[in-house]
């Protein structure tokens, strides 16, 4: 399951804005996934959800925005939505295409942080 180390890289990506980020506290992880990332996405849910037990990062939410498969179509000459992962042909014009432009990808984009607050 590759799932629990993508997880445990998302968590370590998050410890180190932290680190750099001073005392905050996680309230949310935002990951762009691509279907065709390898990576199944309630796998990857629930390893998270595994990992980040007992840290400090115990109470950060994983959103996940799904990417579609996307791909540059020579005949309608822009970037359109593939009619499937198994069939890369444009969803609009139905023509053939090996231009993947997105559907890999597997990012950590954004994280939302609250700052502590001061223990007097």
């Amino acid at each position: 399951m590759h799932e629990l180390s993508i997880a445990l890289s998302i968590l370590d990506i998050a410890n180190e804005q932290l680190h750099d980020h001073g005392d905050a506290e996680v309230l949310a992880i935002h990951l762009k996934l691509g279907r065709m990332s390898g990576v199944v996405k309630e796998a990857l849910v629930s390893a998270f959800e595994l990992a980040r037990e007992g840290t400090k990062l115990e109470q950060a939410q994983l959103v996940i925005e799904d990417i579609p498969v996307m791909l540059h179509c020579r005949t309608c000459q822009c970037e359109r939505p593939a009619e499937s992962m198994q069939s890369l042909r444009c969803a609009v014009c139905g023509g053939l295409s090996a231009e993947i432009t997105r559907g890999h990808e597997l990012e950590v984009f954004a994280m939302e942080l609250e700052p502590m607050e001061a223990t007097p």
